[in-house]
Formats: structure tokens, C-alpha cells, sequence
């Protein structure tokens, strides 16, 4: 039978009991995060996500967990004190996706906007495009290093003057006259820690099937609503039917105004911008980085990154208005912009576009702003009690702003407000507790030694290792897995086996070959797609998902087009090895 008319398990569970404590709409990593922590409280709780887990805003970040040095200037202290807490606490929790990052501004002044930042504190609006000089910088690092006094997660901030910056970092522009070196943290695989998130919370939940009460699916979205519940429907098979829950919590992220309009209500919170980013393959620039992420002001004001990741150069990002009823794309005006900036930072080094592998672009969930200035739109969050009136029997809470930092101080403040409503009392709190495949995470090379030695079940070492640094610990999970199944490399990707593919389908909800290709493996950032790539994987899926001979070619040019449209990577349909 076609996938197209054979419902998923993960929505059967959801037709054969339709209901609920929580429905929780939207599947970004605010979604998902507070899905884990309502699971944890015993709370009855369902998650729905319209397109695959994280692929939305959440999908489009710089890949950074940080504390938000330049949210100081917006007087944003407790977004600030709460981001360096939360940075710390995944360092801890989620060691094996969320790393220290040593980080250096280069700084062209001395003096320069020193009078303008209180009044840009004030108004929220741009007074100057002059940069910020070293005297301004330097406050604000020593103020950021004040909020991250919990035990020395990340060292404190060094400032250098330009004979010891160019001696550090002797590809940076020579007309710097200081740099400030301090320490945040990369998320390096941010889709795979929304997953393991995920399947903290279905872990969490008890009963399986219809009777868990942790269920979650992708792919269905909140159409509108039906008999005084919300209708979902299954966008895989097109069936559509009424879900009752005491407390909806719209978590949609910059289309949350558009969620609300489908449930009959009219709110206008969202004012979400456009951030975009480039992943370029240069070799001179990746080297002359150092190993830091660099992050600066341009000359126009707007604060940007270079930022080494996967032994490729991630460039971004911008900040413009947009409208989440339309898809967003990285421009050529944007491409131009980021190549002026690497400029600006190493003249010597030449981008071009031909080094861009992979680009991006999405949509931050951000409050409306009105006339504030992109850049100062505060990046702070808040819960909204939201009458709909196509929902009478159901509280509805929207979720406003939110960011990947915070996603656990957030979903502890969004799960108390609902067992609030539901008159329900917390009984776990998330704080240091371990996620997924950081709970006992080997950190040392000697840790790690001997992880893989006890988890090897006579698989290959270094495919072990591989796991383990895909998954964390949890890649003990996916051993159990590859021992049954043929753990044979793939042809045109030897760092993946046909098992390893296999599982993403059956034990991490992949619908789709570009689930795969974007979200549970790095196969696309890094300019790691080729034709016979796309065969190969959508082989094996086909098999684990039973998709007949013109589902699996479907599947083939639906992830050409997206990569294409979406991202500007062009794939050629011919491999090298190939006459044309």
C-alpha cells in the first residue's frame, strides 16, 4: 500500500485518541523542549510539527549558544543573565553537541560609540553606523564575564592590543587597533540535539501507542478548528480530524500569528526578520580563523560572524523585515554582503562563489517591533493567554520570541504556565539534568578509549566512534541496531553504513530522503551531496519505509528541488565517474 494512504504509527496514535492534557503546536526546539518537560512532569502531553522536527526557524541558526554580549546595549540584563546560565548549563547537559567556542571581536577604535550606546540602550534605534571601539567592548566583556560566575564553565575575556592581535592572528586586517578574545558555545548539531530532546520527552512519557502519554509525530499540521478542537491533518495522507486538549500551546515560532488566524483568532504579535547565512569551502579563510568563531561589527552596524564548523566557514548573518507567508531565501545582495564583511575582517583572502556550498536563510521568531531598528528587536520571550473562540473548551497560550540558548529556561517557564492552567503541580525540574547522549558523555580522549572499547560489540572501531560522535552516548542505542542489520558502508559515503540510514526512518521519524539529507545528517551543510549519494540513500529508505519505484524517484527530485531552491546547491545529475 503507498505511503500516501497508509497512515504513519505516530499519527495512528494520535486518530485512534484524539485528545489530551496539552496539544503543543509546532516542533522547533522551543516546541519540542517544552513537549520534554511537560512528559517529565506526567502531564498528558502532544506534539505536532506541519514539516519535519526543527526544520522550520530552528533549522536556520548560527549554530551558536550563547549569552548575547550585544544584547547588553539593548539593557536586555536578564535575557543576558538567563542566555550565560543556560550556555553553561548545555556545556554540562549536552557535552556532546554543545561545545565552548573561544570567540574574538576585532576592534577598529578606541573611543567610537561611546556617546551613542546609552542612547541606543534608550531608544532601540541605530544612532550612528560608526563601530563600537574598544572602550564600549571592553565594558560590555567585563560585564559579560560578571554573569558567568557558576564555577568557570568558560574562561574570561582577553584583550590585545594590534602588535599582539596580528601576532595572534596574523591574517586579521592590519588597520585593527585591539581585539577581545572571550569564550561562548557552539551547538554543532542543533537539529540532532532537538531530536534527542525529543526523544527525551516520548521516553519520558508512560504507555505506548494511543495510551503514551508522550506522543509525537511530524508532518501533521493545526489546520483550523473542528468541533471545538483543533483540526489536524495529515499531511502525508491528507486525513484531517478533530484533537481536543485542555491547554493548546502555540509554539510555531514567526508563524505563530498565522496559527492563531487558522484557529479563527486574530493576534499580531509576530514581527519575525529575515537572518540568512553562506557555507564556503576556502581553506585559506578556515586556516586563518584559527579555530574562532569572529564576530564583529561591520561597517554598517550590523554585528556578524565568521565562524569555522565542520572544516567549513559558516558566513552571516543579516537581520530584514520579512513576511512568514513567504519562503525566504539567501540573495545575491546577502552573498555580496557577506563577502564584504569577510573583507573587512581578512582583506588578503579572497570569497568567491564558487566556495559557497550550502546556503540558508529563515525567519526569527521575533516580537513585533514596530519602528525599532531589526537589530534591537529584543531577542526575550513571552507567554500570551490568547482567546479563540473556535477553541471555547481550551486554553490557549502563544509563545512570543524564544531563541536556541534558552530553550530550556523557556520550556520550564511555558510547562509551568500550563500545569498552572491545568491545575497540575511540576515534579521535576530539567536544571543539570543530562540530555540524551550527554548524560555520561566521555570528555577525555582517555574517556572516550574506553567507551568505544565497551561498546564496540565487534563492530569496526571507528565506525563506533563515528557513532559516538554523531549521537553522544545514545550511539550505544544505535549498536544495538547496526549488530542486526548489514553494517555496510555506503558506496559514496563510507562514514555512513546502509543500517545507520535505515534507523533514521524506523527510530527518528525521517518521512523523507531530505529529512535525512538536511536534518539527520550533516550530508548538505558541507557540500557532501552527490547524485549517486541521493540513489544510494534513497534505496535503503525505500526499503525501510515501503516506498514504491516512482516514491523513491519522487523522493530523489523532491530533495534536488528543495537544495536547489532553497539553498542554492546545485547537484549535478551525472557523478564524475560518469560519461555525461
Amino acid at each position: 500500500m503507498s505511503k500516501k494512504t497508509q497512515p504513519r504509527n505516530t499519527v495512528t496514535a494520535l486518530t485512534e485518541r484524539p485528545n489530551a492534557q496539552v496539544l503543543i503546536v509546532g516542533g522547533g526546539i522551543n516546541g519540542i523542549a517544552t513537549f520534554r518537560d511537560l512528559a517529565l512532569q506526567g502531564v498528558d502531553v502532544v506534539l505536532v510539527e506541519r514539516g519535519d522536527y526543527a526544520g522550520g526557524a530552528s533549522a536556520a541558526s548560527s549554530h551558536m549558544i550563547h549569552g548575547g554580549i550585544r544584547y547588553l546595549e539593548n539593557g536586555e540584563f536578564r535575557l543576558v543573565r538567563e542566555s550565560v546560565q543556560e550556555r553553561n548549563g548545555l556545556i554540562r547537559i549536552a557535552p556532546h553537541y554543545v561545545k565552548p567556542l573561544q570567540t574574538t571581536m576585532p576592534i577598529f577604535s578606541t573611543f567610537s560609540g561611546i556617546m551613542n550606546a546609552p542612547l541606543r540602550m534608550l531608544t532601540h534605534k541605530q544612532r550612528s553606523t560608526k563601530e563600537r571601539g574598544a572602550m564600549l567592548i571592553k565594558i560590555g566583556m567585563t560585564i559579560y564575564d560578571s554573569f558567568s560566575r557558576d564555577g568557570g564553565s568558560v574562561p574570561k575575556h582577553v584583550f590585545r592590543t594590534k602588535k599582539a592581535a596580528l601576532e595572534d592572528m596574523p591574517a586579521l586586517n592590519e588597520d585593527l587597533k585591539y581585539t577581545g578574545t572571550y569564550y561562548d558555545a557552539s551547538v554543532h548539531e542543533p537539529e540532532r540535539l532537538a531530536l534527542d530532546v525529543l526523544k527525551d520527552g516520548i521516553a519520558a512519557g508512560t504507555g505506548t501507542g494511543s495510551a503514551s502519554t508522550a506522543r509525537a509525530t511530524n508532518y501533521v499540521e493545526a489546520a483550523g478548528t473542528r468541533d471545538g478542537g483543533v483540526l489536524l491533518r495529515d499531511r502525508e495522507t491528507g486525513e484531517e480530524f478533530a484533537f481536543h486538549a485542555d491547554v493548546v500551546i502555540n509554539a510555531s515560532g514567526p508563524w505563530t500569528d498565522l496559527t492563531n488566524q487558522a484557529f479563527g483568532g486574530e493576534t499580531k504579535f509576530m514581527g519575525g526578520t529575515k537572518g540568512s547565512h553562506i557555507v564556503v569551502h576556502n581553506d585559506e579563510l578556515l586556516e586563518a580563523t584559527k579555530g574562532r568563531e569572529l564576530f564583529f561589527e561591520n561597517n554598517d552596524g550590523r554585528i556578524v560572524l565568521i565562524y569555522p564548523l565542520k572544516g567549513r566557514v559558516l558566513i552571516g548573518t543579516t537581520d530584514i523585515d520579512a513576511d512568514p507567508s513567504k519562503p525566504v531565501t539567501t540573495t545575491e545582495e546577502e552573498i555580496d554582503y557577506f563577502f564584504g564583511l569577510v573583507k573587512h575582517v581578512f582583506p588578503q583572502i579572497e570569497v568567491t562563489r564558487d566556495h559557497i556550498v550550502y546556503s540558508y536563510s529563515g525567519i526569527r521568531p521575533l516580537p513585533r517591533h514596530e519602528d525599532t531598528a531589526p537589530g534591537f528587536v529584543s531577542r526575550d520571550y513571552r507567554i500570551v493567554d490568547t482567546p479563540i473562540a473556535g477553541l471555547p473548551d481550551s486554553t490557549v497560550l502563544s509563545l512570543v520570541g524564544g531563541k536556541w540558548t534558552t530553550f530550556r529556561a523557556l520550556a520550564a517557564h511555558l510547562s509551568t504556565e500550563a500545569t498552572q492552567k491545568l491545575g497540575v503541580a511540576r515534579k521535576v525540574d530539567t536544571t543539570g539534568m543530562p540530555i540524551g547522549g550527554g548524560k555520561d558523555f566521555p570528555t577525555t580522549d582517555a574517556q572516550r578509549a574506553l567507551w568505544i572499547t565497551a561498546h564496540r560489540d565487534g563492530l569496526d572501531e571507528s565506525v563506533v566512534e563515528g557513532l559516538l560522535e554523531r549521537y553522544g552516548t545514545r550511539a550505544a542505542e544505535v549498536v544495538d541496531v547496526l549488530i542486526d542489520g548489514p553494517v555496510e558502508p555506503l558506496e559514496s559515503d563510507p562514514s555512513l553504513t546502509r543500517a545507520e540510514v535505515a534507523y533514521f526512518a524506523q527510530h527518528e521519524q525521517a518521512v523523507h530522503l531530505v529529512d535525512v539529507v538536511l536534518r539527520r545528517t550533516n550530508l548538505a551543510f558541507v557540500g557532501g551531496v552527490t547524485i549517486d549519494l541521493l540513489d544510494e540513500l534513497a534505496d535503503v529508505l525505500a526499503e525501510a519505509l515501503g516506498w514504491t519505484t516512482e516514491e523513491r524517484a519522487d523522493e530523489v527530485q523532491r530533495t534536488l528541488d528543495v537544495l536547489r531552491e532553497s539553498h542554492g546547491v546545485v547537484v549535478p545529475l551525472h557523478s564524475a565517474a560518469q560519461p555525461a
